[in-house]
């Protein structure tokens, strides 16, 4: 009877093991899920602290402002200090408004575009895009993941270390890791969602 009692408990044992695995399996949570969670806000607003650290200067130059990302149109990236200056980030590139609130494209230097919609892309949190150029990990949960970012190609690795992206519901934190020993640090505060852009906002992407 024990003998036979041995074999039905490590079938009963690998059985529980096997719906285990395929119950942690099914509610993973992954590149797919992270992409569908940032989608769901096709417009987010909130306010930016960026400092960059670099190796020749003791404290990191820090910047503030306010920023709106629409899906499909780009980003709003508003400096107000330590100077006021609103920008524009789109597939066309960086436009500047002037001071009689007329925007201005910027003169973009070779590869600009392509590095215009990284940012973008690391942003939104565009999965399917930054997955073109760099090698994905997830790790965390749709409350608290983190998404390391790792260069493909030999020009991207020329730049970039990494980059990693810390979120919840929506990108919270970006951190570049530079190849010459810079970072960058982004932290979006007071982020919150919204189905529409105001009308101001709608007047910013048309001109």
């Amino acid at each position: 009877m024990k003998r036979a009692f041995a074999p039905l408990l490590a079938r009963r044992l690998a059985a529980l093991l096997v719906l285990a695995f395929l119950s942690w399996n099914a509610n993973a949570f992954d590149l797919a899920d992270l992409q569908e969670q940032l989608r769901a806000a096709p417009v987010v607003r909130g306010h930016f602290v960026q400092q960059k650290f670099l190796r020749s200067l003791p404290q990191p130059l820090t910047s503030r402002g306010d920023f709106t990302l629409a899906t499909g149109k780009g980003l709003l990236w508003l400096l107000r200090t330590p100077i006021a200056q609103d920008l524009r980030i789109d597939a066309a590139g960086i436009s500047r408004r002037d001071e009689t609130g007329k925007w201005q494209a910027l003169p973009q230097r070779s590869g600009a575009s392509r590095e215009n919609q990284l940012f973008l892309s690391v942003l939104a949190g565009d999965t399917a895009g930054l997955r073109e150029n760099f090698d994905l990990t997830l790790t965390g949960e749709s409350t608290a993941w983190q998404l390391v970012l790792t260069p493909r190609s030999a020009l991207l690795r020329q730049i970039f270390d990494s980059i990693r992206i810390d979120g919840a519901a929506l990108v919270d934190r970006i951190e570049l890791r530079e190849t010459q020993g810079d970072r960058s640090v982004l932290q979006m505060t007071d982020a919150v969602a919204a189905q529409t852009l105001t009308a101001e906002e709608q007047r910013a992407f048309a001109d």
